[in-house]
């Protein structure tokens, strides 16, 4: 049973837009996403639910659609604290040369204007560049 539903949009490479739904449940051990769209209902369980997001995005590829919200966004990525301790669900806005605040912190299922629908590879990728742009 889901103790938490968010509604998305799901956004395809022709820039169609459709609605759908990530249900959340967490067992003792692992945190199971699901992704209900048109007749399609894909699942996930990880670690922590932003990882769980990103195991659905790479199902997600065959479709052709992304979802549009903060955690398949290009510049967002969580802390390792906020795995751990916040099961995933909240990540940072990243800038180049720039540490984050805690203004940055958004939910992983919210969007805005801001929002850069990107691959699981190419969101991996930044956070990387991120990374080394600190130093």
């Amino acid at each position: 049973m889901a103790i938490e539903i968010h509604r998305v949009t799901l956004i395809s490479v022709t820039g169609e837009s459709t609605a759908a739904e990530f249900a959340l449940n967490d067992s003792k051990s692992e945190y199971e996403l699901t992704l209900r769209f048109l007749d399609n209902e894909l699942r996930s369980s990880e670690s922590d639910y932003f990882e769980a997001m990103c195991r659905l995005r790479e199902q997600l590829e065959p479709f052709g659609l992304q979802p549009y919200c903060y955690g398949a966004s290009k510049n967002v990525f969580p802390s390792g604290m906020g795995r751990d301790m916040g099961a995933g669900l909240k990540a940072y806005k990243l800038r180049l040369g720039e540490r984050t605040k805690m203004e940055d912190l958004v939910s992983i299922f919210d969007s805005g204007l801001d929002v850069e629908p990107a691959r699981v590879a190419e969101q991996r990728t930044f956070f990387e560049q991120w990374l080394k742009s600190l130093k």
